[in-house]
């Protein structure tokens, strides 16, 4: 057959996914041709921009490198930005290319709706890409910078009082961040908190009308916590650079207003030509093809259908996913000559956090509140990353949100974010160094002259003995004057462990407990020298934990093993990148690491 060309417009959550699929389904098929085409080099993770403009995480946090997405995958990435599409001739069309195509995916994503409020667009923030963003964060920065130099009241309240239009999931995301921002804003310009003033402003009766009432009064109490207050049933009528005015007649003077009140689809997609259904959304059919020409898919926001009783299709990631999926699916089927699939839903539930330690959720049939509701959207977070990026995307995730985290804002506080310097541990690092070559190299000539000389291990019971006495033979020998206490099942373990791998029938050792003996001795010396030369020291203090756990497990471990286990698990974090080999060999190394096949093909790298 002729070669198929594939087409993706646009690397949303829906286009990612698309070029993820299409590779997992053509990988090995030489026929097909896949590119996919976005004005930017990069994914956006739309849904965490709002922890973006509340400087919660660095920016770079929500931005994730399409070439890194898709390097060794089948796929041909084109930073590009599309002018217009020939549906007639199946091509797409930039001032500086054309991409010809047999079928194209369009999922160019969607845009805030003004609904023609007057002034709105025109002095209102968005939070839709990364750079409205970005731009929020360092208005916001601004405003109290500038009201901590300013003496008139009027004009300073007019600065610290901040608008956000829209109480949808996107909105109060939004003001929850920028109240906990607030905190830290106050203490670095000397600002009394009682000046600043957060408003959300909703024209509906409820905030977050997707969620039942006992998790609207959750979140709307834990809103009034941050000091936000709430406007419901208030529509904006009129937007000025220094004031918004609400249909009951109220006008709240401020200088920022970021608007969330609503999403239509991309004006791009909605002057294709196509046939359209609500809110600039494009009519597709159960297949996710436009009603209009059956190579042409639409997903995500950009498609508008209609499910039986259910109503048209939300404007949400999950949406972006499945419809992709639909979309996939049908032109896999269209290539192999095969029935293609309708488009069924499946919401798994949604999920709204107010700052970075709350949040409410609704999966399933379940509503949750607080930490779990937090802990929820972080795991799903982590479960979409782990598919666009795998470990490398993941990580990244981790440290933005866990490790590198402002101000204590996460579920687990700033238990993990707090910074040391690792220099302080290289006394520890040495000693402990030096302990274990001690013990090594003590025990290596007996080691060198009769490895068959166990006395590492127990001696096996004989008839007559227990296994008990054993064991207290073998403590008297090693000199403990007073071992560490080993829990019944464990030492139990120990024992079925001992007769199965060390003991023969006949009362004799193994020759796998001559090998044992030999490697924990090296074992000893090597893990010294490693320590005390700070090379592989995180390698180096996980085995040393594990040499002592194996240890204590025996019986046979004094009480100083305690500090050993203590001292290992303190190294693991880096010891040895001051004044140690690490400095210089792991950097050497991960630039290497991260250029090979391999690493690039499984994510399994960090950056």
């Amino acid at each position: 057959m002729s070669k198929k060309r594939i087409v993706i417009l646009g690397a949303g959550y829906g286009g990612v996914n698309s070029a993820k699929l299409l590779h997992k389904k053509f990988k090995k098929n030489h026929e097909v041709e896949i590119t996919l085409i976005d004005k930017n080099p990069y994914h956006t993770l739309l849904t965490d921009l709002h922890e973006v403009a509340g400087r919660r995480i660095a920016e770079h946090g929500v931005k994730v490198n399409l070439q890194k997405i898709f390097d060794k995958k089948k796929i041909n990435v084109v930073t590009d930005k599309i002018d217009k599409i020939d549906f007639d001739n199946q091509k797409l069309v930039s001032d500086k290319s054309e991409y010809e195509y047999d079928y194209l995916i369009l999922g160019s994503g969607s845009e805030p709706a003004f609904f023609s409020v007057d002034g709105a667009e025109e002095h209102s923030f968005t939070i839709w890409s990364y750079d409205d963003a970005v731009k929020i964060k360092e208005h916001f920065h601004s405003m109290f910078e500038q009201a901590s130099t300013i003496n008139d009241a009027e004009k300073r309240k007019e600065m610290l009082t901040f608008v956000v239009a829209g109480a949808g999931f996107t909105g109060v995301e939004t003001i929850g961040e920028l109240a906990e921002w607030k905190k830290r804003l106050c203490k670095d310009y000397n600002i009394d908190e009682r000046e600043v003033t957060l408003k959300i402003v909703e024209g509906l009766p409820k905030i977050l009308p997707i969620l039942n009432d006992k998790l609207i009064a959750k979140a709307e109490n834990r809103l009034r916590k941050l000091d936000v207050e709430i406007y419901t049933n208030s529509f904006i009528t009129k937007v000025t650079p220094n004031s918004v005015d609400i249909k009951d007649g109220e006008t709240i003077k401020t200088n920022t207003l970021i608007w969330t009140a609503g999403v239509q689809g991309s004006s791009f997609a909605a002057n294709l030509g196509l046939t359209l259904g609500k809110r600039g959304r494009i009519q597709t059919n159960e297949y996710m093809q436009s009603v209009d020409h059956d190579n042409v898919y639409v997903i995500g926001d950009n498609s508008y259908f209609e499910e039986e009783n259910e109503g048209p299709i939300p404007q949400i990631v999950e949406t972006a996913l499945q419809t992709s999926e639909t979309a996939v699916d049908n032109i896999e089927a269209d290539i192999n000559n095969k029935a293609k699939e309708t488009f069924k839903s499946n919401y798994h539930g949604f999920m709204v956090s107010i700052g970075g330690r709350y949040a409410v959720a609704h999966l399933g049939n379940i509503s949750m509140s607080g930490f779990f509701a937090m802990m929820m959207k972080h795991i799903v977070n982590i479960h979409y990353l782990l598919g666009v990026g795998g470990f490398n995307v993941v990580w990244s995730y981790i440290i933005h949100e866990f490790f590198t985290i402002r101000d204590n804002r996460s579920i687990l506080g700033g238990h993990f974010s707090f910074r040391s310097p690792n220099f302080w541990l290289v006394p520890l690092r040495i000693f402990v160094g030096y302990k274990w070559l001690e013990e090594g190299l003590a025990k290596l000539p007996d080691i060198l002259s009769d490895p068959s000389n166990i006395f590492l291990i127990p001696a096996p019971p004989t008839s007559g003995t227990s296994g008990a006495s054993e064991w207290e033979a073998a403590e008297e020998a090693v000199e403990t004057v007073t071992a560490l206490p080993v829990p019944e099942f464990i030492q139990n373990m120990m024992d079925w462990f001992m007769d199965v791998f060390f003991y023969t029938a006949d009362g004799e050792y193994t020759v796998l407990a001559t090998i044992f003996q030999t490697g924990m001795v090296i074992a000893e010396v090597v893990i010294g020298a490693l320590l005390i030369a700070g090379l592989f020291t995180a390698i180096a203090s996980i085995v040393s934990v594990v040499m002592g756990i194996m240890i204590w497990s025996s019986g046979m471990a004094p009480l100083e093993m305690l500090w050993f286990l203590a001292a290992g698990i303190a190294l693991i974090g880096g010891a040895g990148r001051a004044f140690g080999l690490d400095y210089y060999v792991l950097p050497a190394l991960k630039k290497w690491w991260n250029k090979t096949s391999f690493a690039r093909k499984t994510y399994l790298y960090v950056d």
